[in-house]
């Protein structure tokens, strides 16, 4: 049997989108709702303290999605649910233009550049 596209819309982002381009200042989604895609309209990084915090409210393994604040897949050896490896955004990665990331995230904060952030469950 098929999903029905309006029980999985709000996780694309069909609950909205903002502009940011305001360094120093954390964006939160709505409460309840995360980030799950960034597109860059700039060259952008993001700030090392708070840049881009993923989502750990539904996490009953370890931590899925890349962030400033820790490593997403990153236990000591990898299992069925979780990579090890990964690593920890740092104010120095660069995201260029044109690039959409998706994940989970419930704070952005930028150092440079520009993003279009969208919102959903």
């Amino acid at each position: 049997m098929g999903i029905n596209s309006t029980e999985v819309s709000y996780s694309f982002g069909q609950l909205g989108s903002t502009f940011i381009n305001v360094y120093d200042n954390d964006m939160k989604p709505p409460v309840g709702k995360v980030f799950v895609a960034v597109t860059f309209l700039e060259d952008t990084t993001f700030d090392s303290n708070g840049g881009l915090i993923a989502d750990a409210s539904n996490i009953t393994r370890g931590l899925q999605y890349i962030g400033t604040e820790s490593a997403a897949h990153d236990i000591g050896t990898a299992t069925v649910d979780e990579g090890s490896g990964g690593k920890q955004i740092d104010d120095t990665v660069n995201f260029q233009a044109g690039l959409t990331i998706y994940g989970r995230w419930s704070t952005i904060n930028l150092k440079t550049g520009a993003v279009i952030a969208y919102i959903g469950d």
